[in-house]
């Protein structure tokens, strides 16, 4: 998988369950609903390390160790 498609898939997966958050805020009984919520944060979560992993940090809360700060090693969108 390339570094764009995955990044789509991130972004698809965090909008659904930004989505799903709305609705829940609306339907807090909605037992299916929250199970959704939960199985699509967990492939949120899984996409968004897998893209990490590979390509480095998507937010720079996600950057640095505790050898150095990595959120600068990534081509800024401009460096094209």
């Amino acid at each position: 998988m390339n570094k764009s498609s995955l990044m789509r898939q991130v972004m698809e997966y965090d909008f659904a369950q930004y989505e799903l958050l709305l609705y829940l805020d609306t339907h807090p009984e909605d037992a299916k609903a929250l199970k959704l919520y939960k199985k699509v944060t967990e492939k949120a979560k899984e996409l968004r390390n897998l893209y990490e992993a590979k390509f480095g940090p998507i937010t720079a809360s996600s950057a640095g160790t505790e050898e150095r700060w990595n959120w600068i090693d990534s081509p800024w969108p401009w460096d094209k």
